[in-house]
């Protein structure tokens, strides 16, 4: 009886680590690539709402402070349009880097790949 129960424990066992290690790459570049991708966007949108680029930018024309006189308009605007500039480039730089995660993703299971061929091939030749 106990030897069944073990014979069968290890056939599931083994069934389950070899189905998985086969489904991985389908997963990884199936729902996995879907999953990374919609945090990717997510992170991309909390950024833009953390940085407030579009408070800012709806805003741009609004005189801070109350002065409603030509000067204070003046230098309103063009406070707030530094601010927007330096918030785009910011989030901008966010979106980079993002990007580069999301590639490094799609990418990185593919270098594994090709340094394991490439390691293997230099035992034998």
């Amino acid at each position: 009886m106990s030897k069944d129960i073990i014979v069968n424990s290890l056939k599931y066992v083994a069934f389950n680590l070899i189905g998985d290690f086969l489904y991985w790459p389908v997963w990884w570049y199936t729902a996995g690539l879907y999953k990374a991708g919609i945090f990717c966007l997510g992170q991309i949108k909390d950024q833009a709402e953390v940085l407030g680029v579009g408070v800012w930018l709806k805003n741009i024309f609004t005189p801070m402070y109350g002065q409603y006189d030509w000067e204070g308009r003046l230098i309103s605007f063009f406070v707030r349009l530094a601010q927007s500039l330096v918030r785009l480039i910011l989030l901008l730089v966010w979106i980079v880097m993002i990007f580069l995660i999301f590639l490094a993703w799609i990418i990185l299971p593919l270098l594994i790949i090709f340094q394991i061929v490439l390691n293997f091939l230099s035992l034998f030749g």
